[in-house]
């Protein structure tokens, strides 16, 4: 029996990049592996499968009470999948709902945590919902966010993208490690060699490099392109869209950009997401904040 390790992230934050580049690490196989495989080696918190053992109800009849009530058991069937660390995706936020947590920490060993700017996150989520821009720019303010129960997949719990970050983030923990998908952009040795380590692992360079390289976005979206990606959401007409930073710059307008910060200029403060043309939409108290810690 295993003990879980927790991928965790806001949607459309990262978490399939960095699955998949822990897939390749570990097969380091001479072949990207292939998107399509990446639930063999890494859970969904949310798949609906695991939930059907315990019930014969249809999950998209059952309440949310009755759906939670099972979740704890789930998450310990999950460590028996391996006989090691087992890695499990989700977009919930840390913490409980109806009463119940969201996440199993009597099975867990440890989590990555990966947080991406909220000003990109937005236009990551207009396609990916298929939802307005403005309506992205709600539903990340918006606290009772999250998926809806279907066949095949349970409730997730989103929060807000403010609360998303900060139960996952606010308490330091060697067992928590926190990263910006950004520096995994901008600096993807140094960030990928911090995951091996944090996973007590030392691959060759060689090793590392190519586990990069091969999840590379451009593997991804090659992939997806010729074969298909059964996560994509049926109202999307792409999963793995263009994966730059800073996008927001050549789509969000100044009101736009103040709305977001507006929202959650405390989260984005801590992460450096606070642009320096805007950085007299945070308040002064957050600035004061900011500075004295």
């Amino acid at each position: 029996m295993g003990s879980l390790i927790w991928l965790a992230s806001y949607p459309k934050s990262g978490n399939t990049w960095m699955r998949s580049f822990l897939h390749n690490l570990f097969r380091n196989s001479s072949k990207p592996v292939n998107i399509n495989e990446i639930d063999d080696f890494c859970l969904g918190a949310s798949a609906a499968a695991w939930y059907k053992r315990y019930t014969s109800t249809p999950l998209d009849q059952l309440t949310e009470q009755e759906i939670t009530q099972y979740r704890p058991q789930v998450q310990r069937d999950f460590t028996l999948v391996f006989p090691d660390s087992v890695f499990v995706k989700t977009h919930s936020y840390l913490g409980e709902h109806a009463d119940v947590p969201l996440h199993n920490m009597d099975v867990t060993a440890g989590a990555i945590y990966i947080v991406r700017n909220p000003l990109d996150v937005v236009l990551s989520m207009v396609p990916h919902f298929d939802i307005s821009l403005d309506e992205a720019i709600v539903t990340l303010a918006n606290e009772n966010a999250g998926s809806l129960a279907s066949a095949t997949h349970v409730p997730e719990h989103y929060g807000s993208w403010s609360t998303h970050v900060r139960t996952w983030t606010r308490t330091p923990s060697p067992a928590l490690l926190t990263m910006r998908y950004e520096d995994m952009l901008g600096k993807p040795r140094k960030s990928f060699k911090m995951v091996a380590n944090f996973l007590g692992l030392k691959p060759s360079n060689e090793r590392l490099e190519r586990a990069i390289k091969f999840s590379s976005f451009k593997v991804l979206k090659t992939q997806e392109e010729k074969e298909g990606f059964k996560e994509r959401p049926e109202v999307s007409r792409s999963f793995f869209r263009e994966g730059r930073a800073e996008q927001w710059r050549e789509v969000l307008t100044p009101d736009q950009v103040r709305r977001i910060i507006a929202d959650h200029h405390e989260q984005m403060v801590r992460f450096g997401y606070i642009p320096e043309d805007y950085k007299d939409a945070v308040p002064e108290s957050a600035r004061i904040k900011a500075a004295a810690s």
